[in-house]
């Protein structure tokens, strides 16, 4: 018998892939987190496909993801990552990236880790939510609009509330699974 899964993870076997095995599992790991945070960010404006498809050149390209040495880039690593096909070449995504490196260590810093600190939206615990169809899943939420708020007078950019909710679905600490989806089931406990 055919697994049901949520609709919008019908497009690519990148997204069926990353359905299945990623998306709404708890994520407590900083690196991990800091990936997520990156990855939200660049696909504001494209598809999650795209994002997907070009996943192990972001790894690649910003060290496997480690804010120590992403917040140390330069002018002329800027010039590398503008020149590298395999990612989204925006400026001010790459720019952002780098910033929300800096501010992350400080977040950790001050917190233990970006894992306290983040989870905190969501009192400890994923947000169990009940829908059956991609359109009662909002594009925002009242704890994404306070993380949202905190990360940029943290100094964080490309955190709006939209982003903010996406990285919360994305790293479990929402489930936002329709409920007629298998993995809702999975994740529910």
């Amino acid at each position: 018998m055919e697994k049901v899964r949520c609709r919008w993870a019908l497009r690519s076997p990148e997204e069926i892939a990353y359905h299945d095995e990623e998306w709404g599992v708890p994520v407590h790991d900083d690196r991990r987190l800091f990936e997520f945070l990156i990855l939200e960010g660049a696909q504001a404006g494209l598809s999650w496909t795209t994002i997907l498809r070009k996943r192990e050149a972001y790894r690649r390209a910003f060290d496997r993801f480690d804010p120590k040495k992403v917040a140390r880039y330069d002018a002329r690593r800027v010039k590398a990552l503008l020149g590298d096909a395999g990612i989204v070449r925006n400026r001010l995504k790459i720019a952002s990236a780098i910033d929300n490196a800096r501010a992350f260590l400080v977040v950790q810093k001050e917190f233990a880790s970006f894992d306290a600190y983040v989870w905190r939206f969501v009192d400890g615990k994923p947000k169990v939510n009940a829908r059956r169809v991609p359109e009662e899943v909002p594009a925002r939420t009242a704890e994404s609009d306070a993380m949202s708020k905190d990360l940029k007078k943290r100094g964080f950019r490309f955190v709006g509330s939209t982003i903010c909710y996406a990285f919360m679905q994305a790293v479990g600490m929402v489930n936002d699974h329709a409920t007629t989806c298998f993995r809702y089931r999975d994740l529910k406990t």
